[in-house]
Order: structure tokens, then C-alpha cells, then sequence
């Protein structure tokens, strides 16, 4: 289980102190797929890096399982069971897919075992498991790389930060696949997708709005969805659950 407890972050701009997050609390109860969701500029980016450790709070405490890990690096709460996948997959040139799914797996994955991760996301494992996971590759092809990495780490705690963005159509559809097979074999994990696409929202458990910094509206997906579906856009949705 994962707890936010009055999280605040600010942070300094041309030595002003702006504030993104604002006494934001927060649960995310174990076996649970939560979509955070609201405007551009509503510090969703930022919660997810805080949560994974890219950032750290200026206030507040983070709880995961019942250990503080607020001091914790990034390095140290991966340790702790926490994955991230960046909204843009890192491109890791002279590095082959098979050794970054051992990498991720923490163990000495076999051909056979990589191969296996990469035809759940959808990727031809011989066409993929020694390319080097470099510009060659589109958005779509390193973001499902990603997700295979995140699979092959068997987290306690998934945070994905907006997956759908810089991928076409066809990759999307394949994301959403993706995701509902996630879903259904969550097991003792959770997952936290950041995402304002209906279609992610669809397959949620639950849904938080995250607006100017705190989270608005919090609820199960048939409690949310009838709020959000149908508004021309997710400022227009958070306007509506205010």
C-alpha cells in the first residue's frame, strides 16, 4: 500500500518559490489500478517523479507497506519494489533489449525468458532481443520495450507517467491491450498511470482528479467516469467536479 501523507513540492524559478503540490494525501490500497488524471500544469508529472523519487517533497511523507521511504533516491525505492516508466523512455545507446530485461529482472534472464516478455508487448522477440535500444527505434517500440522492462521486475508499485504520449494509433491501441492484461494479473502490486485518455480511464479501478496541485475528486471508476465523460477536455472535467 502506498500513502501520501500532506505531500507538498515547490520548487525555485528565477528566485521565486512556486508551489506544484499542496498538502496532497493520497492512498493506493494493494491489487489497484489508479488513473491520475486533470489539467495540464496540474503537478501530475510532478507526483509521479515524487513518488518514484526523481523529486522529493518539500513536505509531507510518502509510506510504502508501511516504511518511510520519503529520503529514499530513486535507486533506493526501486530497491523498495517501486518501478517508473518516464513519459519519455530513456534511449540507452550500445545496450541491447536482452541485457536490459536482465537488468530489470535483477537475474541472468534466458533467451527464451526475454523473448517471452517482449511477445507480451506485442514486439517479434528475434526481431528485437539484441537491437540496441538506441534512436533506431520509435516511441512505440521503446515504449513497449519499457513496459516489458517494468513486467520483468515483478513491482510492488508501477507508476506510469502519461504512456500514451509521442506514440501513434496503432500503438496506442496496443498500449490499452497492454494495460487490461496488467489489470487482470495485478496480483499483489498496483499500478498508478498518470493519463487524461478515456480509454485508460475506462479500465481503472479508480480515478483521482489532480488540479492546482491537489487531488479534487477521488473515487471509484463508476463514481468518476459519468463526471468525466463527455467534457471537451480534462480542464473542462475538473471544472465540472469542482
Amino acid at each position: 500500500m502506498l500513502e501520501l501523507k500532506n505531500i507538498s513540492f515547490s520548487v525555485n524559478t528565477d528566485g521565486t518559490e512556486k508551489e506544484i503540490i499542496h498538502n496532497l494525501s493520497l492512498t493506493v490500497e494493494d491489487k489497484k489500478f489508479v488513473v491520475i488524471t486533470g489539467p495540464n500544469g496540474g503537478g501530475k508529472s510532478s507526483l509521479a517523479k515524487l513518488i518514484a523519487g526523481v523529486e522529493k517533497p518539500t513536505a509531507g511523507r510518502i509510506i510504502l507497506d508501511g516504511k518511510d521511504i520519503t529520503d529514499l533516491s530513486i535507486t533506493e525505492r526501486a530497491q523498495e519494489g517501486i518501478a517508473f516508466a518516464f513519459q519519455q523512455p530513456v534511449r540507452f545507446k550500445g545496450i541491447q533489449v536482452i541485457t536490459l530485461l536482465r537488468i530489470a529482472a535483477g537475474k541472468p534472464l534466458s533467451v527464451s525468458e526475454a523473448c517471452n516478455y517482449l511477445s507480451e508487448v506485442g514486439l517479434c522477440a528475434r526481431d528485437y532481443i539484441h537491437r540496441e535500444v538506441n534512436a533506431s527505434l520509435s516511441g512505440g517500440e521503446l515504449k513497449r520495450i519499457e513496459i516489458a522492462t517494468v513486467m520483468a521486475r515483478h513491482s510492488r508499485l508501477t507508476v506510469f507517467d502519461e504512456p500514451e504520449a509521442g506514440i501513434d494509433l496503432w500503438s496506442f491501441q496496443n498500449l490499452i491491450r497492454i494495460f487490461e492484461a496488467m489489470r487482470v494479473n495485478i496480483q499483489d502490486s498496483s499500478m498508478i498511470i498518470i493519463s487524461h485518455q478515456e480509454r485508460i480511464l475506462n479500465i481503472a479501478d479508480e480515478i483521482a482528479v489532480l488540479a492546482n496541485g491537489r487531488i479534487e475528486q477521488f473515487g471509484t471508476r463508476e463514481e468518476m467516469l459519468p463526471k468525466l465523460i463527455g467534457t471537451s477536455s480534462a480542464q473542462d472535467a475538473c471544472s465540472r467536479l469542482k
